[in-house]
């Protein structure tokens, strides 16, 4: 099992990465997020990588960072969610907003990805609803989240915080804040302020 790769970006396109270690070039689909994340060619840089290993092939599938790697393993794991699948859900979203999306019940999110129809989408919620709760108490909180470290202290704070780096915006975030319970922890006002803002929105 290949955990990582260090060595010198030999070539990136949007959807893949060649990483030379030690003389050997190693060929890694990747997810534009983390072509994005990725060095100029010709720089030093770690990918974190998941091996697949079918009847007839072995692929190598690459990630800027440790979070999105861990998520890669949990979607995979959804029935009906392929490595191929799973790095257009990680193009399109990331680790962070597949936790609140799949803790808080909004399947909508996830048809933002190629490949992923309402139906597939539903079936990722259902299936990592429990799986990501762990998650949202421990590394993806909303402190683990942009902009969430400058926030004032308190949990309706960090949480407004969250969700103005999800993209809404401030007067959204208080709206969906007002009225819950200010003494509930951080990753639970986050939850149900997205599970308000899923109902407005159908």
């Amino acid at each position: 099992m290949i955990v990582c790769l260090t060595g010198k970006l030999l070539e990136k396109t949007p959807d893949a990465a060649v990483i030379s270690c030690a003389g050997v070039g190693y060929l890694a689909s990747i997810p534009s997020s983390t072509a994005g994340a990725l060095p100029a060619v010709g720089e030093e840089c770690t990918l974190y990588t998941c091996m697949n290993v079918t009847e007839n092939d072995v692929s190598l599938y690459g990630f800027a960072d440790r979070e999105s790697q861990a998520m890669f393993r949990l979607l995979t794991g959804v029935s009906g969610v392929g490595p191929r699948v799973a790095l257009a859900i990680l193009s399109a979203l990331s680790p962070q907003r597949i936790v609140l999306a799949a803790s808080s019940g909004d399947h909508k999110s996830f048809t933002a990805a190629n490949g992923v129809g309402p139906k597939l989408a539903q079936r990722i919620v259902l299936e990592l609803r429990d799986k990501v709760g762990k998650a949202l108490g421990g590394a993806l909180t909303a402190d683990a989240l942009p902009g969430a470290a400058a926030a004032p202290a308190g949990s309706v704070a960090q949480a407004v915080a969250a969700l103005t780096s999800l993209g809404y915006t401030g007067s959204e975030a208080a709206g969906a804040l007002a009225g819950l319970d200010a003494s509930l922890p951080t990753p639970e006002l986050i939850r149900l302020a997205l599970q308000g803002i899923g109902k407005r929105g159908k």
